[in-house]
């Protein structure tokens, strides 16, 4: 496999470390892949400003930080205005259009998916959306099965959270194909 570097960004509250958290621990303890990931927060805790690197590979990883991603996700205007300009060229950028409006000027391959409206229609709670978001990006990269997601979720989540967690990763999974 190609190492794959990502950034996960937005603001407290999303979710976007768990979910970084959650697709590294699902690389080394599921895929048997090498993993790193670090986070930096913001000020305040909800709503301030997040980042999370997460670096996939099949090959020892020596630098934990993310220079120029391969994969960069933006969950606020203010994440993609500070971030976009770090993507590697090519890359691909993730956008849900509810929190950001894209400039065409990036060298990337920009997807705008409606994680958050698809959520709030198929399952009614917002609390999931970080998961939907991270099917997004299993379901455009293939970079690990979602059985495997789901084994780390089951170790992770309250089982009576379980089911709605799994509906959030399929749905997720089925945008990130059909986008």
């Amino acid at each position: 496999m190609e190492r794959c570097r990502m950034v996960f960004s937005g603001s407290g509250g999303q979710g976007v470390i768990t979910a970084a958290i959650i697709l590294a621990e699902t690389a080394v303890l599921h895929e048997g892949l090498e993993a790193v990931q670090t986070q930096a927060y913001g000020a305040a805790a909800r709503g301030g400003a997040t980042r999370s690197d997460v670096i996939i590979a099949d090959t020892p990883i020596n630098f934990p930080k993310v220079i120029q991603p391969n994969v960069l996700v933006c969950l606020t205007q203010e994440a993609y205005s500070t971030f976009m300009g770090i993507i590697r060229p090519g890359g691909l950028l993730l956008t849900d259009p509810r929190y950001v409006t894209p400039q065409l000027k990036v060298d990337a391959v920009q997807r705008e998916i409606p994680m958050y409206e698809t959520v709030m229609e198929k399952i009614g709670k917002p609390i999931v959306f970080n998961i939907c978001m991270l099917g997004t990006i299993i379901g455009l990269t293939d970079l690990v099965r979602s059985e495997s997601i789901m084994k780390t979720l089951e170790t992770r989540i309250p089982s009576g959270f379980l089911e709605m967690n799994r509906k959030a990763l399929e749905l997720g999974i089925q945008l990130g194909k059909n986008a």
